[in-house]
């Protein structure tokens, strides 16, 4: 019991620090300068990607590390060209649709199995980049673009807060018992019901370029939807290759990949709906 308290306490102290530093990098850093300090902490990811694909310490790892950067480096390149960009979003969203439906439906045990891990070296990366390409166009929007990232990251942290509390007060049903135990289904329930939340004070705000409440409360959910895609398909890793954390970077937190997890699934889905939204408006 004293441990438990001891790591929450570590926990909440990990999150006051970084919550308003993240904050104020949306808010105030230029899109070159918010991409490159998004781009090195997708980079530690990559390393904790390295980890859980099996890749030892050293050399090899900052190889993968080295190829995470070139793949954020040709999505930058390749978002001259808006078609790309949807059709990439698009796939990504359909791809975290596949996994949670999957990873929820799932009743074998989850075994360490190595045969995952060229998924982890060369997929996840990818996954990982797409993230970084939808949060740094998102801020590049003009006029609405810090905004939109922090509604992101509201929608994240409200959504997340929401399915714990609700989890713990009312939780009984198992959403994916043998990927990640702890997630209920009352739990999903209570992250939608702040995910409408924020889709309401989107639209009340008018914070997303006119949407109306209907747009933004749906747009809001299946974010928050698919947002546990990301964080299933990390526990999944974890599982399969056998850890129980990606890395031990932050206090409380576990890795980077643990911190950012619902985001690399969020993201992707949350620019797609905005660009499909205001082209049929």
């Amino acid at each position: 019991m004293a441990e438990g308290r001891s790591a929450l306490r570590s926990r909440v102290a990990t999150a006051l620090v970084l919550s308003p530093l993240a904050v104020a990098g949306v808010l105030f850093l230029p899109t070159p300068w918010l991409a490159a300090v998004f781009g090195l902490i997708v980079g530690l990811g990559a390393l904790e990607w390295a980890r859980l694909g099996g890749l030892p310490a050293g050399p090899a790892s900052w190889l993968l590390a080295a190829y995470q950067l070139a793949l954020l480096w040709a999505g930058d390149a390749l978002s001259a060209y808006p078609g790309w960009v949807l059709v990439a979003m698009g796939l990504c969203a359909g791809w975290w649709l596949g996994v949670g439906v999957t990873l929820i439906a799932r009743r074998a045990p989850v075994a360490v199995d190595h045969r995952l891990r060229p998924l982890l070296l060369v997929g996840a990366p990818l996954l990982t980049a797409l993230a970084w390409l939808a949060v740094v166009r998102l801020h590049a929007v003009p006029e609405l673009g810090p905004r939109l990232v922090l509604v992101l990251l509201v929608l994240i942290w409200v959504a997340d807060s929401a399915a714990y509390f609700a989890g713990r007060a009312l939780g009984r049903r198992k959403l994916a018992p043998v990927v990640s135990p702890g997630k209920t289904v009352e739990g999903l329930g209570g992250a939608l019901v702040g995910a409408g939340t924020v889709g309401l004070v989107l639209a009340g705000l008018d914070l997303a370029g006119g949407l109306g409440a209907v747009a933004s409360v749906g747009l809001c959910l299946g974010v928050a939807l698919l947002s546990v895609a990301g964080d299933l398909f990390e526990s999944y890793a974890k599982r399969a290759a056998g850890l129980k954390d990606s890395g031990s970077l932050l206090p409380g937190h576990g890795g980077v990949l643990d911190r950012i997890d619902s985001l690399i699934a969020a993201a992707p889905v949350f620019l797609l709906g905005l660009l499909v939204l205001w082209r049929a408006a």
